[in-house]
C-alpha cells in the first residue's frame, strides 16, 4: 500500500481520513486523472464517456469553488 503524507492546515476539510478530506488533499490530482481518461476515450472515438468524466471533474471542481467560497462568506466569519 502507498504511505500518503500528512494533510497539512487543520480544519474540517483537512481531514484526511475522511473520504472527502482525501478528495479535497488530492483534488488536483483526481482532476488531472480524469482529464487524462477523458482525452483517452477521444482518442478512442468515445465522446459521449469522454464528456461524462469532465462532467464529474467539473462538478468536483465547482464543488470545490462554492466550499472555498462558502467559508469566506460574510455569515461564516467569526467576528
Amino acid at each position: 500500500m502507498v504511505e500518503l503524507p500528512e494533510a497539512g492546515g487543520g480544519g474540517p476539510a483537512a481531514q484526511p481520513d475522511s473520504v472527502g478530506g482525501l478528495a479535497e488533499l488530492y483534488l488536483g490530482n483526481i482532476l488531472y486523472a480524469l482529464e487524462l481518461a477523458a482525452l483517452s476515450l477521444e482518442q478512442q472515438g468515445q465522446a459521449d464517456n469522454a464528456a461524462f468524466y469532465r462532467g464529474i471533474a467539473r462538478e468536483l471542481a465547482d464543488a470545490h469553488g462554492r466550499s472555498k467560497t462558502g467559508a469566506l462568506s460574510p455569515e461564516n466569519r467569526t467576528p
